[in-house]
This record gives C-alpha cells, structure tokens and sequence, in this order.
C-alpha cells in the first residue's frame, strides 16, 4: 500500500528518520496542520483522501490523539475502489469506539456493502461489524450478516466470516441475536460441502448450543454424521488433513458440542458414535515419530475420551482411555501431563468407581511437585476430585504438607479444597477439628473468612465437639507464631464453650485469658473487637476474672477506633451493673445453632473456576457434586425427539424378531399421479421455530390439505402407499407388523434436478412409554437429484397409545423447508386376528358387558353412487386394522363382525370384539366395540367411525 503512496512513504521515512521525541513530534504536528488544511479546502479526489487517511491512521497508530478524517474515512467506505474502500474500512475500525456517534452514519454504507454481490465488499463490511461490534451495529445489521451466512448464493469465504461475526456479535451481545428462532436455519450449514465452513459454524453452533439447548438440540445428529465421515469413512480433501489428521480442529469442536448433550439413546446412533471413537482411541494407541501428528492426535483423543466419559463411564471404552491416560500423566512432555491429569480429573468427577484412577495416586501425587505450575494444578484438581471416604486421610495430610511449600498462587485454592474435603470425609469430629486447626496454623494469610466461619458453625452446631474443640483450640494458640485466623477462632469458640474446660488443669479462667489477651495486640481492629466480645461472655461465666475483664474494657474505652471503642463502652457498662443482673445474663447467653446451610466454602470454590467461552459439562469434586449439574442439563432437553437422538428401544431385538420382513422398495414410492399442489408444503422461514424446539406445540406446524390427509388415513389400513408428494419431494412408506413389533421403510424421493441438501429427519413421540420408534441406522443427509434415500423405522408398542408419532423433514432446496407429517402407526397396526364361532363370540361379548369397557357411536354414512351401503370399503377398512372379519355370526347380513388380540410388551395381550350395523334407510352407522381394555375400545371405535364415516 505504501509503496503506492509515495507521500505515505516518505511521511512514514521522516519519522523513522527523527533522531529525537520532538523532532518526530514536529514532524507530525507539521503533517496534521497540512491534512486538515487539505480536508478543509475540500475538491480531494480519492487517491488523495486515502493517502490522507492512511496518514492519520499510522499517526494514531504510532499512539498520538488525532482528531481529524473520521468523515473522510466514512466517505471512503462508499467508494467503488477497493484500495480507496480498504482504507476506509481500516480507519472506521481503528479510529472509532464502539459508542461513537460517527458509527451511525457508516451503518447504511455497510448494509449496502453486505447487501451486494461482490465477496471482496461482503467480506470488509463482515470484518467492520465483528471489529467495531457495538449494540447498536448488532441490532442494526444482525439480520443481514445472517442472510449472508444462510445464502446458497454466498462463497465460502463470506459465509465463514459471517459465521464469525455473529458469533462475535451473539458473544458481546447475545440478547440482540435470535439464536434460537435461526437454529434450524444455522445447523442446516454443519451440512456444507467445505470443512472450513463447517469449523466455522460449528464454533457459532457451540456457542449458541450453550445458552439454548432445547433449539440446537438436532446439531447431536450432524456433529455425529460429520464425525463419522470423517474419521471412519475419511470424506474429507487432503487439504483439509493436518498431518494426515483429518481437520483436527473440527474434530475437537464437534466432540465438544457433544458433550453439552445428554447421551443418545436411539442404538444407531450410539453404534455410530461408538465406532467413531473407537477408532480414535485405536489411532492414538502407538505414538508417531512426527511431534505435529501426535499433538492433533492428541488433541482429538483426549476430547474424544472426555465424550466418552460423558457417555458412559462404565463403558469399554472408557477402561481403554483409563490405560491410556495412566501412561499420560507418566509423559515426558509437559502438555501430555497436564491434559492427561485434567482428563483423569474429568474421569473421577464422573464415575461410579474410582479404582483404577487410585492406582495412579502416587503418581498423581509426586505430580504435585512437577516443575510446571500448571501441572501442579491440575494435579490438585485430580486429587480433589478423586478423594473419597477411603483415601481422604492420606490425601488430606499429603495436600498439608505441600500446602507449607506450594505456591503462593495455588495455596488460598488449596486451603479451599482442603477445608472441604475435611468436612466432606471426615472420619471423626477430633480429626475434622485438628485438621482444619492444622490448616488454620499452617496457612497464614491465605486463608479466606468462609473457612474459620464454618468451623465455627460445625463446632456450634455438634454439642459433643464442643469441649475437645476448646481444649484444642487453646493448646494451638500456646504456639509463639499464631496467625490471625487462628485467633479468631480461639476468641469465639472460647468465648462460647472456654467454661466446658474451666476447671481442667491448665486451662483455668486466667490462664485462657492470658493466652488469648496476649495475642490481641499483635492483630487488627476487626479481629480485636471479636475479642471484646469474648471478654464479656467470660464476664458472664468467669465472675473470678471480672476486675481484669472491666480494666481491659476501660483501656479500651479511649482508643481511636470507633469500633473498638463503641464496644468497649456499651461492655464496660454491661460488666459494671450488678452480678445478678439478668440483662448481663441475656446478652451473654449461648449461640443457639446455626440453621442447615450450604457451605460457603463450595460457593467460593465455583466462583475461582469463572466462565469461559465454552462453558464446562462437569464441575471438579466428585460425581456427586456433577449429579445435579446433569439434572438441571437433563431439564432442558427435549425428551420426545428422536432423529440421532430417539426414544428407548433394543435394535437388535427387535431386528431379531422382524427378520423376515420383505421391505423391498416399492417403485418410485408410489404414484405421481397423486400429487399434491405445493401450496400443500409449509415453508417456514428462518426466523420460525418449529417442532425441533421440544416443548412447542407439534400439532400446530403439521403437513395438512385435502391429500395429505386422505393418504394418511388410507395408509393407516394399508401397509404401503404415498404418505407426501409435493413438486420437490416424495414421501412413501412400506410396512409390516408381527406382535408387538413392527418395521416401516420410509422412502424419500427427491423429484427435482438439484440435490436435497442438509436433510435431517426427526421422530416427535408424546409418550416415550406407551411406544418406542427408532432409527435402525443414521439417517442420510444428502439426496442426490431425482433419486431416493430408504430409512427404516424400529417400532415397539409397549402400552396403548393415542398419538401417532410425528416425522418431521426438513431440508434445504434454494431456501429451508420443514415438513411436519403423522406417520401411520395406529394401535391397530399391532393386532393379531382371532376366530371365533358364532357361540363363543357371543359369550365374550356378554362377558365383557357394557360400559366402561364398550364404546360405541351412530355416525351418518355416504352412500356410493348406486345408493347402496359400500360394504366392500368397510370390510376392507375392517380387515385393514387387523381384525378378523367373522362370517355367519351375526343374524343380519349387513352387519360386520370382528376379533383380534392387541399385543403389547408391558401390558400382555388384550383382546378385542367389533361389531358394524349399518342402516341403509337412515343413513347411519352404528360401531359397536368390546375389549377388556377400556383405552383399546375407545381407540378402535375412534378410528373406525373416523374412516368409514368419511368418503373414500
């Protein structure tokens, strides 16, 4: 740049050239009068004001005040030379604050600028809004970096500095980004065809993810789709492979993100996830020779251990990463220590045995000395984390005796952990008391207020503690050196309980006076007062001393500190009134115990570990400290959706039972003669929330019209047909049913010349324990042009349910499209067919007896165009739904009798009796149904007067 302005040039040479401060500060004055001379006359071209302008700007950045160019720079912006609008750009960014009045005149220039078709312009406005990154910037053109990231017309290059900006903007201000409203939109983009936009909107994804769990919650099925592409089937560009690891920065975000869910339960993708880390960990297992290849392997691994703690910590997995990790921390190199020992930490505040991370406690411990501080560190974290009723002695006593030599940067943490391990594992009250004595004694300054508070409180609070607790307390303070912490709670524990011991050898009324009084003066005002207040509690219990008790009160009484003598007033004239006075008395009585509370000292530890970008999935201390952390995660994750992310279900089992399923595709789906208008298809934009967001009505966002509809209903007494079509997409299903299990085939077929990008397909479920549905394997993300993608649904009937599970398919084709569709999954569907004689089927209908367990319904019926009663369509709706058409049971002709057995897995078998009367003069039907189950006689009756009292 400077070698094209040979004014900036030879500017920036005299500068260089100035021998002293002055002279350069001459030559700066000297230029800055001439600029704003030049600005001032005005008729610059643009060649001129940038050259202008880049002087002001190396001027400012020398670190010299400038008060002149902001509005040349903003005109600048508006130039169509990129040299001219570079500059421009640069000085916006540099010379103006985020509050400046000048940033709402440039607001219109860079809309304009991300509004064009030009990347060089898109990408400069994108820099300038991530730079500046002010309120009013993000409120104003938030919408249009977005529009910028969700463009199929955007390069990639713009759509990863999009993706950076808004993750710059939702970090400054995140109440100005609609993070959840465009989750959907955003997470179609971890689709992309180009790693690095893939990284990028991984990174923006992670962040919003955190704050909004519920929105972001079908990301789980891209992260492991991306996983699995590329760590096991390796679809990546050499490009994108660093050290012949592939992208090992998206590899660790995308195991991160992760982490911020709770474990999958659909088996598919739980069988993917698992070969995706096993195969991590397998090329982990053997060092390389090259030290950047075994860093990002490295990296990956220990991210890819930390998920696997998440997802089980019981599982084999995690015995692998044990063994691993156990050579780790042994390492030569001082980062694989500590991100071996930090894993360990992540492992023991998580698992429900500790054994094999205690095998390692003398290494753990010997780490404690590493000559890297932050070894150390995380060492200490891993013996706190680690420590349980079996060990605390020994852990205990070991972090003591490193206390003494630590650093001065790791001891008031220390003291903290210290202080809550001993009360969390102490074996006996004694030991808790001499221990926290010990630490009082051994950790001088660094030892917070919260510490002393709570052995206060214990040792209120324990009547059986209370003697031994002054009994110790004063022997330690017989020690020459006592810190101050130490005297405080001799002051309030003798105060309280000093009598319990009074008539001890050594520990008389004046020899506790003359210990604790002789520590006073060498102790600060606060501490001083809290004695006063012990001075007179003795004043109370202790009538022997009471004349040295009021002479120190008097000394007291003339002191500067307004404290201390306001104290020593109000005591002086308390201890001067009569011995049996009973305001003495009252004012003197003991501290009634403390109420339950949570230990200050956790509350203190929590707020050491502050925030970062990404916010941790587990806390140091123990599983028990993580169980509510997972509880109140838990709470906000949808429980009804499955897509990678299903409901409870035992694939193999059911496969086992539904072996011999012919689920062939049918051709084409089915016809195209049966398609649907487009107007058919709910587009949702960007900005609406759909039924991925769990706790939003699904109901309201589902696929209706006149065909929709129709297909659904047909294919709820067929087992194959179209269940969608509209102009860009087919939607057909194939199914069969055996007991209480079942299998549909869901063929999508893409019916236009572009890919279907970004698919994902979801299964909404209201009641988890009434039916299960599962994906047999991950579902694809990608239809090519007119070609079909097959999925096979795993479906289990438990209890009787109402709803029919939702699928949900969205995808990208030009712009984002969500459809919302019941798929045909009935109660019905898991009947079994039952004959019956005429004797017998009588005899069960009288048994089972009217209501509650009879429901029945008298419907209008249309008659067909020969004015008769279809007979033929109810027997086919009938047999349809899986009962057993009767014959010769009923003495009229016309009506239709039926049987069938519903099977279910948690509630057996019930059976199920059907009877139709149709009247053909008045135009009405009467369904009658009997089962022993009153919910599958309600159900059934349902179902039945839905079908046959509409048109076919």
């Amino acid at each position: 740049m400077a070698t094209n302005m040979r004014g900036l040039t030879q500017f920036i040479a005299d500068i260089r050239g100035a021998r002293v401060r002055d002279l350069e500060e001459k030559r700066i004055n000297k230029e800055m009068a001439n600029i704003r001379k030049k600005f001032k006359d005005g008729n610059l071209d643009g060649y001129q004001k940038k050259k202008y302008v880049a002087k002001v700007l190396y001027t400012y950045i020398l670190g010299y005040k400038v008060d002149v160019g902001h509005m040349e720079a903003i005109n600048l912006i508006s130039s169509h030379k990129y040299s001219e609008k570079q500059i421009g750009y640069l000085a916006v960014t540099l010379l103006m604050h985020e509050n400046s009045d000048f940033l709402r005149l440039v607001v219109n220039s860079i809309r304009k600028d991300l509004d064009e078709n030009s990347e060089i312009n898109n990408c400069l406005a994108l820099h300038a809004v991530a730079n500046v990154g002010s309120q009013e910037m993000a409120e104003a053109l938030c919408e249009d970096v977005h529009r910028l990231l969700i463009s199929p017309t955007s390069q990639s290059m713009v759509k990863k500095k999009a993706a950076l900006t808004l993750l710059r903007l939702y970090r400054k201000h995140p109440d100005v980004i609609p993070a959840a409203e465009w989750a959907l939109r955003i997470i179609a983009i971890m689709d992309d065809q180009d790693l690095g936009v893939v990284l990028c909107v991984t990174t923006l994804v992670m962040a919003m993810a955190q704050d909004n769990l519920e929105p972001y919650v079908v990301c789980y099925q891209k992260a492991v789709d991306r996983l699995n592409r590329l760590v096991v089937e390796h679809e990546y560009l050499a490009t994108y492979a660093y050290y012949k690891v592939p992208s090992p920065w998206l590899q660790v975000r995308l195991l991160r993100l992760l982490q911020y869910y709770p474990p999958s339960e659909d088996p598919a993708v739980r069988s993917t996830l698992h070969k995706v880390l096993e195969t991590i960990m397998t090329n982990s297992a053997e060092p390389s020779r090259n030290m950047q290849h075994n860093n990002a392997q490295r990296a990956v691994l220990f991210e890819a251990i930390g998920l696997a703690i998440h997802i089980d910590t019981n599982s084999p997995l995690v015995n692998t990463a044990a063994v691993l990790l156990a050579r780790f921390i042994s390492s030569k190199e001082t980062n694989v220590r500590y991100l071996g020992l930090d894993t360990l930490a992540h492992l023991a505040a998580r698992a429900d045995s500790l054994t094999a991370i205690k095998k390692q406690q003398a290494t753990i411990i010997q780490s404690l000395r590493d000559r890297d501080i932050s070894v150390r560190r995380r060492a200490l974290d891993l013996l706190y984390s680690m420590c349980d009723v079996d060990n605390s002695e020994v852990i205990v006593a070991e972090l003591l005796r490193y206390l003494k030599v630590a650093d001065y940067a790791l001891r008031e943490e220390m003291v903290l952990k210290i202080a809550i391990l001993t009360e969390k594992y102490a074996s006996s009250y004694r030991w808790y008391v001499d221990t926290i004595l010990e630490l009082l004694s051994a950790a001088g300054d660094h030892v917070g207020d919260e510490v002393w508070y709570r052995v206060v409180q214990i040792v209120t609070n324990t009547e059986d503690l209370q003697a031994y607790a002054a009994r110790v307390v004063f022997e330690r303070l017989k020690s020459p050196a006592t810190h101050e912490s130490l005297v405080k709670v001799g002051g309030y524990i003798l105060g309280e309980y000093g009598h319990l011991i009074a008539n001890e050898d050594g520990y008389s009324p004046t020899e506790q006076l003359q210990i604790l009084h002789s520590k006073s003066q060498f102790c600060a005002a606060p501490t001083r007062a809290l004695l006063l207040s012990t001075y007179i509690k003795w004043v109370n219990v202790f009538p022997e001393i009471k004349p040295q008790l009021i002479n120190i009160f008097e000394r007291y009484r003339h002191v500067l500190d307004s404290e201390l003598q306001q104290r020593a007033c109000e005591f002086y004239a308390l201890a001067s009134r009569p011995d049996d006075d009973e305001l003495l008395q009252n004012v003197c009585e003991e501290i009634p115990p403390f109420p339950p509370r949570e230990s200050a000292l956790l509350g203190r530890l929590n707020k050491k570990h502050g925030a970062t970008e990404d916010k941790r999935t587990w806390v140091h201390g123990g599983k028990e400290v993580n169980a509510d952390m997972e509880a109140s995660q838990q709470k906000r994750i949808p429980t009804g959706e499955v897509a990678a992310n299903g409901t409870n279900g035992d694939s193999n089992e059911i496969l086992g039972a539904l072996a011999g399923l012919d689920l062939s595709s049918p051709s084409n789906g089915a016809s195209s003669s049966q398609a649907a208008s487009s107007s058919v298809v709910p587009t949702l934009s960007s900005g609406t929330s759909t039924l991925l967001s769990a706790k939003l009505d699904v109901s309201q966002h589902l696929a209706t019209g006149p065909n929709v509809d129709r297909w659904f209903e047909k294919l709820t007494y067929s087992n194959e047909g179209v269940l969608y079509e509209d102009v860009q997409i087919q939607i057909g299903i194939k199914s069969r049913y055996q007991g209480h299990f079942g299998q549909l085939a869901i063929y999508l077929g893409n019916k236009i010349s572009a890919p279907l990008t970004s698919f994902t397909t979801t299964i909404h479920v209201d009641d988890n324990e009434a039916i299960s549905v599962t994906f047999a394997k991950m579902p694809p993300t990608f239809i090519a042009p007119r070609t079909q993608s097959q999925q096979v649904l795993h479906i289990e009937c438990k209890k009787v349910f109402r709803t029919p599970p939702i699928l949900s398919v969205s995808f990208l084709a030009g712009a984002h499209q969500t459809i919302a569709l019941r798929l045909p999954i009935v109660v019905t569907k898991f009947f079994e067919h039952v004959s019956l004689g005429q004797t017998e089927f009588f005899e069960r209908w009288k048994l089972i007896g009217g209501a509650p367990r009879e429901a029945q319904s008298v419907f209008p019926i249309t008659l067909n165009s020969a004015g008769q009663i279809d007979r033929e369509r109810q027997r086919q709706v009938v047999a349809g739904h899986g009962l057993n058409i009767l014959p010769d049971i009923d003495p009229n002709p016309n009506n239709i009798v039926a049987a069938a057995v519903l099977h279910m897995s948690t509630d057996g078998k019930v059976g199920c009796l059907l009877r139709i009367e149709p009247n053909k003069e008045a135009k009405l039907c009467r369904v009658t149904v009997r089962s022993t189950s009153e919910e599958v006689s309600v159900e059934v009756q349902k179902l039945l007067q839905k079908l046959l009292s509409s048109e076919p």
